[in-house]
């Protein structure tokens, strides 16, 4: 009896293998598919250091490398600060589209925020992320060491 359990325990542990390894081959993005497949120049923009009140817009580029057009139907920022704008229109096989992001550059300090795509690709869900930290006003910082020094 408990060499019959043995041998159930591994069976049962070889289909739960498998079952694992069938599901992470799924999950793969084949170029051969007939879904649209998201090909980005890079996941991350590091904004870097920049200035207080500078340009906040960037862009991530992409390809459709799949088969079919290429739909997305929604890109989200993971606040209010991170504004991003989608393309309206299909992104064909082999062109190119890009998802534009804005980030509110009136907060002083470091962030770190991403962008969450959803589209009819192979990776229905795509996150992309924008990192980078805004400088202090130094306009803003010798107005307020004026008025401090004119105080006393």
């Amino acid at each position: 009896m408990a060499q019959n359990l043995n041998v159930m325990k591994k069976l049962l542990l070889l289909l739960f293998i498998g079952i694992i390894a069938i599901q992470t081959k799924a999950q793969e993005v084949n170029p051969d598919s007939i879904v649209p497949i998201f090909e980005f120049e890079e996941d991350v923009i590091d904004y870097g250091d920049i200035a207080y009140n500078s340009d906040g817009n960037r862009v991530f580029k992409f390809t459709n490398i799949g088969k079919t057009p290429l739909i997305i139907s929604q890109v989200k920022g993971s606040c209010g600060c991170t504004v991003p704008t989608k393309p309206e229109k299909p992104i064909m096989p082999g062109e190119v589209g890009e998802i534009k992001v804005k980030y509110a550059t009136n907060r002083v300090g470091p962030f770190s925020k991403t962008v969450t795509i959803t589209s009819n690709a192979s990776e229905q869900t795509k996150v992309l992320r924008i990192k980078g930290r805004v400088l202090k006003d130094e306009a803003e910082d010798l107005q307020k060491k004026k008025s401090i020094v004119s105080e006393n």
